[in-house]
């Protein structure tokens, strides 16, 4: 018969006296929501990782991609993502301040300090936002071939990117949009390119200095140009015309490279917009007293963990996704 050995200690240790690791439930159970949610944002990288090794000789350079900068026109590559990392980054040492001060009971302190915190976490989004718009409507635009290959334009001259209004032809021929109300086809057609393919090859053929740029990488890591005879045969494989990025159609190169674009960054960008929502209630709190009375601000120090680990997250996707 087994016999029952009570130490008089069990209250103590499972009914919440003794603290595993000396952390409250409610920090626990934030690590271990920053535990999963680790493996979720491993999974997408891992994924980026392996389809990028697939298709190294396709995949687009990310300091051709990402140039543009908001209210300058130029080539300013990774410029304002750097920007964005620098904003996130400073966010979180604000939050470190935050904490430090509700350590203090500095409820003023806290307040500045959470405030920095929105802030920072606010430009980060609507920069990402305005990243998302530019990246979907695009910069140049290019043709896709039948087998799904990307041929882009550009400058015998200068060796720079050319876009289709530099050399597309306006030809004299009506293009109606589908309207499903006007029964002209099954379905409402949601995107029209400025250019039709007609108007792009044409164009291509009457302007000898544009020269057409594959999707293939040499040995130098670049796009491999082809010359002018090579890009008059290979202009008539295009199918059809392509501005800009969607989960189907990239102009910048192989499709998988916008389709990871938008679902991790769009993943993490809903962290950080999660993230200031809940900033800004448990600011209004700190405003209100309400940890002040309770003499602890450890409702701060938790949605610190949250925030670092949002930050530590863009520091991989920052130098996997954008650098390497």
């Amino acid at each position: 018969m087994d016999a029952t050995v009570s130490t008089g200690t069990e209250d103590s240790v499972w009914g919440g006296g003794n603290r595993p690791l000396g952390a409250s439930y409610g920090k626990m159970m934030m690590w271990f929501f920053i535990m999963s949610d680790a493996l979720t944002f491993s999974g997408f990288l891992v994924a980026y990782g392996f389809s990028r090794f697939k298709f190294i000789e396709l995949w687009p350079i990310a300091d051709e991609v990402f140039t543009h900068v908001p209210f300058f026109h130029g080539n300013y590559p990774m410029y304002y993502v750097a920007f964005m990392t620098f904003i996130l980054i400073m966010s979180s040492v604000t939050m470190v301040l935050a904490v430090d001060a509700g350590h203090k009971l500095k409820q003023n302190k806290v307040i500045l300090y959470m405030f920095l915190t929105i802030i920072g976490g606010a430009i980060f989004v609507g920069s990402q936002a305005w990243e998302w718009a530019t990246f979907i409507k695009g910069d140049y635009g290019a043709v896709e071939t039948n087998s799904g290959r990307i041929l882009q334009f550009v400058n015998a001259e200068t060796g720079e990117r050319a876009a289709l209004a530099d050399f597309a032809k306006t030809l004299p021929e009506e293009r109606v949009k589908h309207q499903a109300n006007e029964g002209i086809w099954f379905q409402e057609e949601g995107y029209r390119t400025s250019y039709s393919l007609n108007e792009v090859v044409e164009g291509f053929k009457a302007t000898p200095n544009i020269l057409i740029r594959t999707e293939q990488l040499n040995e130098e890591g670049e796009k491999t140009v082809l010359d002018r005879k090579e890009s008059l045969a290979k202009i008539l494989e295009a199918n059809q015309v392509v501005e800009g990025a969607n989960l189907i159609h990239n102009e910048y190169g192989h499709r998988l490279f916008a389709d990871f674009f938008f679902f991790i960054t769009g993943f993490h960008g809903f962290h950080v917009f999660s993230g200031v929502i809940i900033n800004i209630i448990i600011f209004l709190n700190v405003i209100l007293g309400t940890y002040e009375r309770r003499g602890h601000y450890e409702m701060v120090e938790k949605v610190g963990l949250y925030w670092h680990f949002v930050d530590l997250v863009w520091v991989f996707v920052f130098t996997f996704f954008y650098l390497v």
